[in-house]
């Protein structure tokens, strides 16, 4: 039951706090550098220094999207009439959590990584 309340919540998060951010961000690439250069300032540095804000905002959607995904998976594989069983299903739904958490960790590891 909490896979499939973290799926409505995680699908509204993005539509309500995602879109906004890529719509602000691509009409700050269309618009120029300075647009560009406010937007990566606001979510990125702040002052000279680390704006933890825009980095809990960046990985609370890349978690929410992971989670979103894998929940998505876990329902393919519903509809096909796998997975049914309490036990399977009990292990699909916590494979879907740990499976978000390991990707959006190992998905930030790469970006500060190669930076």
């Amino acid at each position: 039951m909490l896979v499939s309340i973290l799926h409505r919540a995680t699908g509204v998060g993005m539509a309500l706090v995602g879109l906004p951010l890529l719509t602000w961000w691509l009409a700050a690439i269309a618009t120029g550098g300075e647009a560009y250069a406010t937007f990566v300032d606001v979510f990125t540095v702040s002052g000279g220094g680390l704006n933890i804000i825009g980095y809990l905002v960046g990985i609370g959607l890349t978690l929410a999207l992971f989670q979103h995904m894998m929940t998505g998976l876990r329902h393919f594989v519903l509809d096909t009439g796998a997975g049914y069983e309490l036990k399977i299903n009990r292990m699909f739904a916590m494979l879907t959590m740990v499976a978000s958490v390991v990707l959006t960790a190992a998905f930030w590891a790469y970006i500060v990584g190669v930076r």
